[in-house]
């Protein structure tokens, strides 16, 4: 396994991170131990997971993710093996199950924070991440900036501040934010450099082949001011394996089970997909080794977060590690990415 440090901590996290969201629906309570056993071995000591997980989050699986992880916890006791990462959930008309407010009030992160500390059965998280962000800003299979009807009022320095007192008191070690922008991921920074509060470290946005907008802007940020990119999907919801190019049926794919995830699935990711296998396969390379070693190898990129539904699809990604692309490589897929930029966005 390959370590790097969370930035501006002492931290030491593989360079893969075990992504947990299929615990509890794809996968069962002993699939996930089993998955956890695995990537611990191999050196993974970084899992991350949410409060919503599993996913689809659905009212009768509500934190069944970080249950399992706490089973896990419970019988091993190899928590301080893990670094751990969780998140609270932001807005979404459809979850009120969660809690009485979707929101980042300082009821809602205590709330939130607390009720997954028992649900994973510690008394801490190394890595407390904001899910999404409170105001209306951009959203998945969407390309730029469209705002209807924000009534939502700047917080940021509330946020910082509740999240500050945490930090104090030993709940978290280190806070995160996922599916932010540059400028809320600036607007954190300034707070907390101006105000002497606890300073966001990572930031976890989708980032892979099929959507590299996080270049655009994001990683001159994460670059200049020393945040860290835990990417996720970098398979593309396993489009970026090639295994949907051969024709042949996946019953117990996720995009098969779940087609409204379908924001990887369009003709032009297909095509491009298809480029990048011809690619892989030229330099002996599978598609999946590439489309990781290429995520894995961005210097903005802290950890890479694989997710998988078998152990030799989890076998497989791990593996990952070891390959690096050349510069031939990386050429020839600046070259497709050329021709079709970011088909999703």
């Amino acid at each position: 396994m390959k370590y790097t440090t969370l930035p501006n901590t002492d931290i030491k996290v593989s360079k893969i991170c075990l992504g947990t969201m299929t615990f509890g629906q794809q996968n069962t309570e002993s699939e996930g131990h089993a998955q956890m056993d695995y990537a611990l071995e191999k050196g993974v000591n970084f899992f991350d997971t949410a409060e919503m997980y599993s996913i689809p989050s659905r009212e009768e699986t509500y934190g069944s993710t970080e249950k399992i992880i706490g089973t896990w916890f419970k019988k091993t006791g190899k928590r301080e093996e893990v670094v751990l990462a969780s998140k609270i959930a932001g807005p979404n008309p459809n979850f009120g199950y969660m809690r009485e407010k979707l929101d980042f009030s300082p009821a809602s992160i205590q709330y939130a924070l607390d009720n997954s500390l028992q649900r994973l059965q510690t008394d801490y998280l190394d890595v407390y991440q904001l899910h999404w962000p409170e105001r209306k800003t951009n959203c998945f299979g969407q390309r730029g900036l469209k705002i209807q009807d924000d009534a939502w009022e700047d917080n940021f320095h509330e946020v910082l501040e509740t999240l500050d007192g945490l930090v104090k008191v030993g709940k978290i070690k280190h806070v995160g934010v996922s599916n932010e922008n540059p400028w809320g991921l600036m607007r954190f920074l300034e707070e907390s450099k101006y105000h002497n509060l606890t300073r966001i470290k990572t930031i976890q946005n989708p980032y892979s082949l099929l959507n590299r907008l996080f270049e655009n802007a994001s990683a001159e940020v994460c670059l200049r001011e020393n945040v860290g990119l835990l990417a996720y999907s970098p398979l593309a919801f396993g489009v970026l394996s090639g295994k949907f190019l051969t024709g042949e049926s996946h019953p117990n794919a996720r995009l098969s089970l779940f087609p409204q995830y379908a924001r990887y699935s369009s003709a032009n990711c297909t095509e491009a997909t298809k480029l990048y296998q011809e690619i892989a396969h030229q330099h002996g390379l599978t598609l999946t080794e590439m489309a990781l070693a290429f995520v894995q190898q961005q210097r903005f990129v802290t950890s890479s977060i694989i997710g998988a539904t078998t152990m030799e699809q989890l076998k497989e990604n791990i593996a990952t590690i070891d390959v690096v692309l050349s510069s031939e490589i990386l050429k020839e897929i600046d070259a497709v990415q050329a021709v079709i930029p970011d088909p999703a966005p």
